[in-house]
């Protein structure tokens, strides 16, 4: 495995919340950074910004995940600028809440397309071009064993990207290529933390022994795990939760 000052790593939908975690995170250990958004250029070159002010190196690159043109483009991209891809982080997606029996399909439409199609589109390019000793690490949820009411079609979907995933870690044989997904479970996010009153975060953040929500540098911390010395994990969700599940 080579040294992580010419590692390079590809992170879908790090604009902001996690993915600019994550991002910044594996900056901080020398892995230069593709930031991946899909509609948010100005967020995405701000965190560019933060990680080239830290000293690291990064890029800019958009584009809908679930378009395999416009991944292909991204991917390119991103080799043109550092000269090849030994890590990519799937952390777009979105989530839209409803009890089952009164889900607009709509909704679980965006949601195939973006977690399941988006998660799929942007595998496949990693699994056709990460190099020896690289790491491919999707995203899912705690809320697959939490069973939380109104995540259905949520969680319906990340449990498609925890099966891709199991799958194409048994697939990439032979290739030194780990592949793996993160489970977050309550994270501290503005999109975890939009529409719940005070109360649900208070009970939310006492769920875990801990006793605290957690961060996105929390979920990070596992992603540079994954992306770094972690090479005898594979095939794994890491249920990264504080201990709720």
């Amino acid at each position: 495995m080579s040294s992580n000052t010419s590692r390079v790593a590809l992170v879908t939908g790090a604009s902001g919340g996690i993915g600019r975690a994550v991002a910044e995170r594996l900056a901080a250990d020398g892995i230069a950074v593709g930031v991946h958004y899909a509609g948010n250029k100005t967020r995405a070159d701000e965190t560019v910004a933060a990680i080239t002010s830290a000293g690291g190196r990064a890029v800019a690159v958009g584009g809908d995940v679930a378009d395999e043109h416009a991944m292909s483009a991204a991917f390119d991209a991103v080799e043109r600028e550092f000269g090849g891809l030994d890590v990519v982080v799937n952390t777009a997606g979105i989530m839209l809440l409803s009890p089952i029996a009164t889900l607009d399909l709509d909704d679980l439409d965006r949601m195939h397309r973006t977690n399941i199609r988006g998660t799929f589109v942007v595998s496949q390019q990693a699994a056709r071009r990460v190099r020896g000793g690289g790491a491919i690490i999707n995203f899912s949820t705690s809320v697959t064993r939490l069973q939380f009411p109104a995540y259905g079609a949520y969680v319906a979907s990340k449990g498609a990207v925890e099966a891709m995933t199991l799958v194409l870690a048994r697939e990439m044989r032979g290739k030194d290529i780990t592949v793996n997904a993160v489970a977050p479970g309550p994270t501290a996010t503005p999109l975890f933390l939009e529409g719940k009153d005070e109360d649900t975060i208070a009970n939310l953040s006492k769920a875990a022994p801990l006793e605290r929500l957690g961060t996105p540098q929390d979920i990070a911390e596992t992603v540079a795990f994954l992306a770094g010395p972690a090479r005898w994990v594979n095939g794994q969700v890491l249920y990264t939760n504080g201990g709720i599940a």
